[in-house]
């Protein structure tokens, strides 16, 4: 066939006339139509892309700038030349923010929970007993209603005998009461410390004493274990717990008065109480990160630290608004998902809460014929961490392997024409494909989260670009990702809903510059071509104050320059591609120089060998007298049972046979091979590794 300009129309290729065979396989005889129209869907964009497609000129999402401080390579949001600090005049403090977004949005939905309609236990095959919740639709509260609660609440504090200069520990789960009870604090300009509900006991009580806490507020499932420490808890006086549906609380601690959520709601009622508001400068949070080694550290982050970076990020999400739906149910004491929630307030969005374990209609504790929170919620916003999308993807292509054959076939075609549209080609990019794929293969995938999803924020950790390639098409929503630490008030970089590119985390946001630094030790130079590398080095207005009661930490990673700006050196190794976006390449800490004077980045390598299919966990070790490294592995155990199986290796138990020579070799040579694949150097590549058979968790050690 041709045209009048004579350009050939491609023929289906063998795997586009599969798609008509295999939808008539799967449909029956009446099919054909769609199975042409499928085929047709494909041939279109074939003739358009030979007549149209060229190379796309990449968008300018970042530009170079001249600022104070250390030389160094510095980039700034190309949307602003001037860092945004508020999202709109008069906004300047957490409490100012959500006074006026409540006041603008007084009779829109705000935040919402489900009604526990009943609890059950099962028992399990080994005899242990497992819970299954029932669960209800959500029940919502007004953006009026919640500013009247927490208006209520702060009266309340002030009844227990708090003021400016005491502070307030939240130690719970994340919930609709822990953010009515952090806003009620900045009623009363009073600091509140965050605390991770599974911190340790020693970390808790160093955390409140180091404060000096006089008030902790709880969940009521966290009071026995308030309850242990109690005795080592120098500053406590007062204890408020929320409630929760069918649980009694253990109200007897110590000396201390107790008293529920709802209780101080209605002290604060009968005695209303004049707002003593903060200014930007004062610290609204002091946040306890969880801490790779000894005690951890409080950050302090000031009310303008977290306002600019929310206004910083609601410049980036597209369309963002009151119709859009947050599901929440990460941590509230990480810095991520409170400054996530913080942005949808500013939106006016409703954010429904929910928890990782009844996330998904087939999650822990939903029990059975019970919606999960997203089904319920159908959220069309929502944020992840790595680890949660990995385990969405891995269990989806197990899911489809299982049930092989045409579903397999059916869904690997789908997967890779929508795949190729997202990368840019004109091929599977155009309506009527896209529409049919999704209603035929990926309608019943997205439903997982309540098939509305249409974008998702993704931080805390790199995300692998498979998993992000995986979410993007199955989900059919693109990822924003997200770099930032608590002492940047998680403001520093975020990848834009149009940048289809992976493993980059974006430009930088608009309330920061970003700057490399020369690291001459690692090898790392702003001079490198083609791109400048450095260490990532954070300023501007999400830069928080420091460490709590430990200036000598804080002046060894905080600058300021001669304007004033705060700089944070992050000890995170970037490059800055031409179009503005950063790329996060290394780690200093994770730089280990060998005996012939090789650098080996254990980070970078630990993240290559984590592809093999028989790892589970791993940990590089090198140093210095030896040429070499060695890796110690906690192997997939299903995975290396399986291939002892096929093998025919005999073994009494997982202990022995991750001590087997035959496992260690058969680990080892995969290993080389995703080495291999990932194009490491020799020296990179562990010459010995140990089969570790017991996880690494917490209680462990």
């Amino acid at each position: 066939m041709g045209d009048s300009e004579g350009t050939v129309v491609s023929t289906p290729t063998t795997e586009e006339m599969a798609v008509g065979s295999l939808l008539s396989d799967f449909m029956g005889d009446k099919s054909y139509g769609i199975a042409a129209a499928v085929i047709i869907a494909i041939a279109v964009p074939l003739v358009f892309s030979s007549m149209f497609m060229g190379k796309k000129k990449g968008k300018q999402r970042g530009v170079p700038v001249k600022v104070g401080g250390e030389p160094g390579f510095t980039m700034r949001n190309v949307r602003s030349s001037k860092l945004v600090e508020v999202p709109w005049e008069g906004a300047t403090t957490m409490a100012a923010l959500f006074e006026q977004s409540c006041k603008k949005h007084s009779g829109l939905p705000f935040l919402g929970t489900r009604k526990l309609i009943a609890r059950d236990f099962v028992s399990g095959s080994d005899g242990r007993k497992f819970e299954k919740l029932h669960l209800g639709e959500y029940q919502w509260e007004t953006y009026g209603q919640i500013f009247e609660r927490v208006c209520n609440f702060a009266s309340g504090l002030i009844q227990l005998g708090h003021d400016p200069e005491t502070r307030i520990a939240i130690f719970s789960d994340t919930r609709s009461e822990w953010l009515m009870a952090f806003e009620g604090c900045f009623r009363q300009n009073i600091t509140v410390v965050t605390i991770y509900a599974s911190l340790g006991d020693d970390a808790l009580i160093h955390s409140l004493n180091e404060t000096k806490v006089s008030t902790l507020i709880c969940d009521s499932k966290l009071l026995k274990k308030v309850a242990t420490v109690s005795s080592n808890l120098k500053t406590v006086k007062n204890v408020i717990y929320f409630e929760n549906d069918n649980v009694e609380a253990s109200t007897n601690i110590s000396d201390w008065k107790v008293s529920s959520f709802s209780e101080v709601e209605k002290m604060g009622e009968k005695n209303p109480v004049h707002a003593k508001l903060p200014i930007k400068k004062d610290i609204a949070v002091i946040m306890y990160t969880s801490g790779s080694t000894g005690l951890p550290k409080g950050v302090m982050m000031t009310h303008g630290n977290v306002v600019a970076t929310a206004a910083a990020v609601m410049t980036v999400i597209p369309g963002i608004g009151t119709t859009d739906v947050y599901l929440a149910y990460l941590p509230l004491a990480h810095i991520f998902e409170l400054a996530a929630e913080t942005v949808m307030m500013t939106a006016g969005m409703p954010i429904g809460y929910g928890s990782a374990l009844t996330l998904t209609d087939t999650s822990n504790k939903v029990k059975k014929g019970t919606q999960g929170d997203a089904s319920a919620l159908k959220p069309t916003l929502m944020a992840s961490v790595p680890a949660i999308l990995d385990r969405v993807r891995d269990g989806v292509v197990k899911k489809v392997e299982e049930k092989g054959g045409l579903t397999t076939k059916l869904f690997n075609i789908a997967y890779n024409r929508r795949l190729m549209g997202i990368k840019g080609s004109w091929l599977g990019a155009w309506g009527l494909e896209k529409v049919l794929w999704d209603a035929i293969v990926f309608k019943k995938i997205r439903s997982l989260l309540g098939g509305k999803i249409r974008f998702m924020l993704c931080g805390g950790a790199p995300l692998a670009g498979d998993t992000q390639r995986f979410i993007n098409v199955c989900m059919g929503a693109p990822i924003g990702q997200g770099y930032g630490l608590t002492e940047t008030c998680a403001g520093a970089a975020f990848s834009e809903a149009d940048d289809s590119s992976v493993g980059r985390v974006g430009p930088p946001l608009p309330c920061a510059y970003i700057k490399l630094v020369s690291w001459d030790e690692g090898g790392y130079l702003t001079s490198d071509k083609p791109m400048p590398r450095g260490e990532v080095v954070v300023g501007g207005f999400s830069v928080t104050a420091g460490y709590f009661n430990n200036e000598e930490k804080t002046n060894e990673v905080y600058k300021v320059d001669e304007t004033g700006m705060r700089w944070f050196y992050t000890g995170d190794i970037g490059r800055f591609h031409p179009d503005g976006c950063l790329e996060i390449i290394d780690r200093k800490k994770d730089i280990v120089k060998l005996q012939h004077g090789e650098y080996i980045s254990l980070g970078k390598v630990e993240a290559a060998l984590a592809s093999s299919k028989y790892v589970e966990n791993v940990m590089l070790h090198a140093d210095p007298f030896h040429s070499y490294c060695v890796a110690l592995i906690v192997p997939a155990r299903q995975v290396l049972e399986d291939w002892a199986k096929s093998a025919g290796i005999s073994y009494k138990d997982f202990t022995e046979l991750c001590g087997k020579k035959e496992a260690v070799s058969e680990v080892q040579q995969s290993l080389a091979k995703v080495a291999k694949e990932s194009k490491l150097d020799k020296f990179e590549t562990p010459a010995k590794i140990k089969l570790l058979p017991d996880p690494w968790t917490p209680e462990s050690d």
